[in-house]
């Protein structure tokens, strides 16, 4: 044992995104001692809003915020947070065959629209109820063994109509639509009643007023949880007595229960002692589908209101208008795979732009890259074809006195806020239940 002084705790989180700060929150004000524990120099995890050179602040983590999702509702209006609506836009770009198509927002959203139906038919018999989805209907099993793109070929759609919705679900997975599940489509869309319209809207129709760090900074304030910032986690021992968690930089800390709220691709970052089952370790070796990219671009003069897609095999396949500032305009991007643009390139990623708008100057770009931080591994969860079905129970049993939690492992909303914080009050519950009692006895 290292002579390295010890803090004790009850429960001790590793992540300080938004699972581990709800978690956080819940268990210190249900009395029990708490410590997050957080690599970056920040809480919100994948949450982060901040001054952007482009000349404002910006959200280069997740965003889009909505009423249909529960978990984050509760939140906002506890906080009295609000919802700021984007702009609406005026036309479309495609992509195809390398000629730049432009057309009127609503012939584009005709044309899209008989596939989007197609793909999402039979959601609600998939996922009668997606909020707890275990055990899986055998609808939900069988559109699990199927990709995206195989269903999209299934369809019965013109190559153009068809191309275009894979752009569309290659967004959404912010990876390949040949390893994206075509039950996570499902899963999506019975989150929204039902309705691919309604999916669609609860992602990219409104933000919070002000940037996620209200809501970052609301939940810490309600929080009576120590915080420990830049300190990575390295390792849990873990048996019957609880856990001893160690770090880079050598602290320790001793508690009765874990939480580990890191996302999927660095789940094996950490050394577990005992390690963790062969199904855990597996499914974090796998990895899920999201590898790409978010960009933001300021652009020399005011360009009108758009959005622009195109094939899954260019090195962005969606950018759209954001903001006016200054006679200028403020564009966001969305690419498949970090391996294949270098966001801190302002001529790259001007040459990505110039695919739709040859004549496009690009003044200064702007991202983080969540493949390359060590502490993400990848962008939002999005889950490949098998993984439902073969990880996710999985992933969500505890280990010992070690839960894991996260928007990568939710029920509901894996991949968004929602998710981040269904799981994490769902592990609080879960601990407060089983100590707490234990303490009153």
């Amino acid at each position: 044992m290292s002579d390295t002084p010890i803090e004790t705790v009850d429960v001790v989180i590793i992540g300080g995104g938004l699972t581990g700060l709800v978690a956080g929150r819940d268990l210190s004000r249900a009395g029990l001692r708490t410590t997050i524990i957080e690599g970056r120099d920040r809480l919100g995890g994948r949450a982060y809003y901040r001054d952007s050179p482009l000349g404002m602040k910006l959200e280069f983590g997740g965003g889009f915020v909505h009423w249909l999702q529960p978990h984050l509702w509760a939140e906002m209006n506890a906080y009295g947070l609000k919802l700021k609506p984007v702009g609406w836009i005026d036309y479309a770009y495609w992509l195809d065959k390398g000629v730049s198509r432009r057309m009127d927002i609503m012939d584009f959203i005709r044309q899209i629209s008989p596939g989007e139906a197609a793909i999402a038919e039979g959601a609600m018999a998939a996922f009668p109820n997606p909020h707890q989805p275990f055990p899986l209907t055998e609808a939900a099993k069988a559109a699990d063994k199927v990709s995206v793109a195989q269903k999209i070929g299934q369809l019965g759609l013109g190559e153009d109509e068809a191309a275009m919705i894979r752009a569309h679900w290659t967004l959404s997975f912010n990876g390949p639509p040949q390893e994206g599940a075509w039950s996570q489509v499902l899963r999506l869309v019975a989150l929204a009643a039902g309705s691919w319209e309604m999916r669609g809207q609860a992602e990219s129709r409104y933000l919070i007023d002000g940037g996620t760090t209200r809501l970052v900074d609301a939940i810490a304030a309600d929080s009576r949880a120590d915080v420990m910032l830049s300190t990575i986690a390295t390792g849990i021992r873990h048996g019957e007595d609880g856990v001893e968690v160690t770090t880079q930089d050598g602290p320790m800390v001793k508690a009765r229960k874990a939480i580990v709220t890191v996302p999927l691709a660095v789940l094996g970052a950490i050394a577990f002692d005992p390690p963790l089952s062969p199904g855990k370790a597996g499914a974090s070796m796998r990895g899920q589908v999201s590898r790409g990219v978010k960009v933001w671009m300021r652009v020399r003069g005011k360009i009108e209101p758009f959005i622009a897609f195109a094939p899954e095999d260019y090195p962005l396949t969606m950018m759209g208008w954001e903001y006016d500032i200054d006679g200028d305009t403020i564009l966001l991007g969305f690419g498949p795979s970090s391996a294949q643009l270098d966001v801190t390139s302002l001529q790259a990623v001007q040459a990505a732009a110039r695919q739709w708008m040859p004549d496009i100057e690009l003044v200064g770009v702007d991202a983080h890259d969540w493949v390359q931080d060590p502490l993400a591994g990848e962008t939002w969860a999005m889950l490949r074809t098998g993984q439902l079905s073969q990880d996710m129970e999985e992933l969500i049993r505890p280990e010992g006195p070690i839960m894991i939690a996260g928007s990568d492992y939710a029920l509901g909303w894996s991949g968004h806020f929602d998710g981040a914080i269904e799981s994490g009050r769902s592990a609080a519950r879960a601990i407060i239940d089983e100590l707490k009692p234990r303490e009153a006895g």
